[in-house]
Formats: structure tokens, sequence, C-alpha cells
């Protein structure tokens, strides 16, 4: 079995194009989530990331919403991001065991 190496390398490419088209598809993507009836909602894309907070003046003060709303993102991006270093560590260590090269899980 003769294997060209350029041939490996220009579909490692095509699919890196590939995933970088569905990176912005998912962005565009667009969900909401609802709870309590529709008192909270919020949005987020196909990357998992929280777009939009909207808290109907029932649940808390009118006057707190705004704050309330950020801190909610802020704590989503930070456990977002806390997520991601965790995930990224397990598949190193995965990586390290099964003997890949530094970096190739990301």
């Amino acid at each position: 079995m003769n294997i060209n190496p350029f041939d490996i390398l220009k579909n490692a490419q095509k699919i890196q194009e590939q995933m970088g088209s569905i990176q912005e598809k998912l962005g565009n993507i667009v969900v909401t989530g609802t709870a309590g009836g529709g008192m909270v909602e919020i949005d987020m894309n196909g990357r998992m990331e929280l777009t939009d907070i909207r808290i109907t003046k029932e649940v808390v003060d009118p006057a707190d919403i705004p704050m309330l709303q950020d801190l909610i993102k802020a704590a989503f991006a930070n456990a977002s991001e806390k997520a991601k270093e965790a995930v990224t560590a397990e598949m190193g260590a995965l990586a390290g065991g099964m003997g890949m090269p530094p970096g190739f899980t990301g």
C-alpha cells in the first residue's frame, strides 16, 4: 500500500476548511431556552455561547434586571471557560497516553 503524504495534507486542508465553515454556521444558529413560564429566557448560539438574557419584572425589581442579566452572562462565560480548560486538560492527558504530539488536541 503506497500512501502519498501530499494527498493526506490535501485532505487535512479540506477538512480544516469544512470545519471553519461549520463553525461559522454554528455561530449563526440561535436557540431560546425558557424557564418559569417565560419569566426568564436565554438565547444561545450553536457554539454554546450565551448571547442574550431576558428577565421579566415579575421575577425581580425592574431596576435590578440589567445588573442581574450582566452577572448571569459573566458567570456563564466564566463557567464555559473553566469547562473548556477542563476538557482540554482531559483531551491532553488522553492524547499524551496515546503518544500524540503536544498541541495535537488543540
